[in-house]
């Protein structure tokens, strides 16, 4: 049937684009950086405190955001970088990824351009065979990662909602994130819990992932403010993509209350031809 071929024609383009944004990612190198926090008394349940994080953001509305994602792979040490908004009350939120230079250091790469909404991603300037004028949409709930690596940045969306399975959850102490002092959180959270959790516009995108990873436990450290909001959260992932590769992904938000607009592409900008592996 013609919806059986465009399913797996989206499938097979959203693979297409985790290869090639691994395959370029692992082109240069770079690092990451750690934190420090002091012990104070811990709240009676972290790990509900923790799970509330997503409904905090969502009763905000919206922040500004900027995200990291370290890749390590055969010795190799990439990170790829984005910048954009989040509205957490509409399901929706648009980033600029820049993906690393060279190993010269030449930027040799242009700025994609992300938009996220409830089951799709769009990128522009994806590259991989596409047009600079065109877009490309990816059904994230046909991604074997609900789209927690493929774009370059773990939809912040998502990343708060995979919050949701938190468990085992140790309070490490306060310190501060971008000069606001919150509260630091370390445990795992288990995708498949999450999926069950999640608010339904974005159930799919865990509910594959949880069937893509290999397995479900994912370590965090969040960062709450003293309204329970995350302002800033890092989960590690590890998957198999011709080879294991480990996966830190950070998320910080700030500027919350700033207004997030997204423009969705008309259906005649939206690429439909073949994506170069």
């Amino acid at each position: 049937m013609v919806i059986h071929r465009h399913k797996r024609r989206r499938e097979r383009a959203g693979e297409a684009l985790l290869a090639a944004g691994v395959t370029l990612a692992l082109t240069a190198m770079s690092g990451c950086a750690g934190d420090a926090a002091s012990d104070d008394r811990p709240p009676a349940d972290p790990a509900a405190v923790v799970r509330g994080a997503a409904d905090a953001l969502a009763k905000t509305g919206s922040a500004r955001t900027r995200t990291a994602m370290e890749m390590a792979t055969g010795g190799t040490r990439v990170t790829i970088r984005g910048e954009g908004g989040v509205d957490f009350k509409h399901r929706m939120g648009q980033l600029l990824v820049m993906l690393p230079a060279d190993v010269k250091g030449k930027a040799e790469h242009r700025p994609i351009t992300e938009l996220l909404v409830p089951g799709a991603l769009y990128m522009k300037n994806r590259g991989a065979g596409v047009p600079v004028d065109k877009w490309v949409r990816i059904d994230t709930t046909a991604l074997a990662d609900g789209n927690l690596v493929t774009g370059g940045a773990t939809d912040p969306l998502v990343a708060a909602e995979l919050l949701r399975g938190a468990q085992e959850v140790t309070y490490v102490g306060e310190t501060e994130v971008a000069g606001t002092k919150v509260r630091h959180y370390r445990g795992t959270t288990d995708i498949g819990r999450a999926a069950r959790s999640a608010v339904p516009e974005l159930r799919g995108a865990l509910e594959a992932a949880a069937k893509g990873f290999s397995t479900d436990a994912v370590p965090f450290d969040a960062y709450l403010d003293e309204e329970g909001r995350l302002r800033k959260v890092r989960h590690r992932f590890t998957y198999v993509n011709n080879g294991v590769i480990d996966v830190s992904s950070t998320t910080l938000l700030y500027g919350f209350g700033t207004p997030v607009t997204v423009v969705l592409p008309a259906s005649g900008d939206i690429y439909a031809g073949k994506i170069a592996e």
